[in-house]
């Protein structure tokens, strides 16, 4: 059997994935040479410099990773490996290159077809039925690098923005736990380069800049909104808008019907309960949901008595 070597390691985290996976570094036989994170304003909370503290690790703001100077740390304390998860800053390239073994992201998407941000909602709008996370290898480019390590699952009806996320750290952090154990026993890490002519990036902004068009097709207009859902957090493309008697709206929660219909885009139909029904290009949406001046409320409570719910 390989002989494990300890291993020293930077990471750049956030958000839950980055907790996980730090605690999940910290309680083997490597050392956690830095974490740099958004740091805390105080101590106390879920975060990744809080994580961090407690654990007795040393910790930096995440924004000296676009920085040079870091890399000669990292070569002075012997860095090996360095781990991205979930941090949004572009790491400039004198820090992807400064560890030992290589500098590695947790990618919340399959590669090349989703580079860039977003891409569980970006999957879930397009109507994807299949999704993955990937462990590449970072280089000079975003979301470039040879894929190291990938996991593909479905992607359900059920799904939003918020849980497929989670399902891309549940299948993403046994990745690492493979990567790690594999640069410690010193065997080689794939490098299995991108096909860079399927790649697709995309950016913060979100689709149709937003805004609702009740003459797409129902599933469009769902999917639109399970893809921007992030409750309780804040979704990263707001709620999908519409504009009732010219009050912008978001809508935060729907699902199709099943029901035809040959009403004109945008017809409020009938009321069921908390749930109203919204003609779309050809059926009717259930609207559960809606977001409104700051707070989530029924649907029914603001429809109601309304005859048109128009584009965002």
């Amino acid at each position: 059997m390989a002989r494990r070597t300890p291993l020293n390691v930077a990471v750049v985290a956030e958000e839950s994935a980055g907790i996980q996976a730090l605690r999940r570094l910290a309680a083997g036989p490597h050392t956690v040479a830095l974490v740099l994170t958004t740091p805390s304003p105080r101590r106390g909370g879920a975060t990744v410099a809080e994580a961090a503290r407690q654990l007795g690790v040393p910790t930096l703001a995440s924004e000296r990773v676009r920085r040079p100077e870091l890399a000669e740390w990292m070569q002075e304390a012997e860095v090996d490996l360095l781990l991205n998860i979930h941090s949004l800053h572009i790491v400039c390239p004198e820090v992807v290159e400064a560890p030992r073994i290589g500098s590695f992201n947790m990618h919340p998407g399959p590669l090349p077809e989703y580079a860039g941000l977003n891409a569980p909602s970006w999957a879930i709008y397009e109507g994807a039925t299949q999704h993955a996370v990937t462990i590449h290898w970072m280089t000079r480019g975003i979301d470039v690098g040879a894929i190291a390590f990938e996991s593909h699952f479905p992607i359900s009806d059920d799904d939003t923005g918020l849980s497929l996320t989670a399902r891309c750290v549940q299948e993403g952090l046994p990745l690492i736990d493979e990567l790690v154990a594999r640069a410690a026993r010193g065997d080689q890490i794939p490098a299995r380069p991108q096909d860079l002519s399927r790649r697709r990036y995309f950016d913060p902004q979100p689709p149709q800049d937003g805004r609702i068009s009740w003459s797409s097709p129902a599933r469009r207009i769902v999917d639109f909104v399970r893809a921007a859902d992030y409750t309780p957090f804040p979704s990263p493309w707001g709620h999908p808008r519409a504009r009732l008697a010219g009050r912008e709206l978001g809508i935060a929660r729907a699902a199709a019907s099943g029901l035809p219909t040959a009403a004109a885009p945008g017809t409020i139909g009938e009321i069921d309960g908390s749930t109203v029904h919204v003609a779309a290009e050809d059926e009717w949406v259930r609207v559960r949901r809606l977001y409104a001046e700051g707070r989530y409320v029924r649907a029914a409570s603001l429809l109601a008595g309304h005859d048109h719910l128009e584009d965002g």
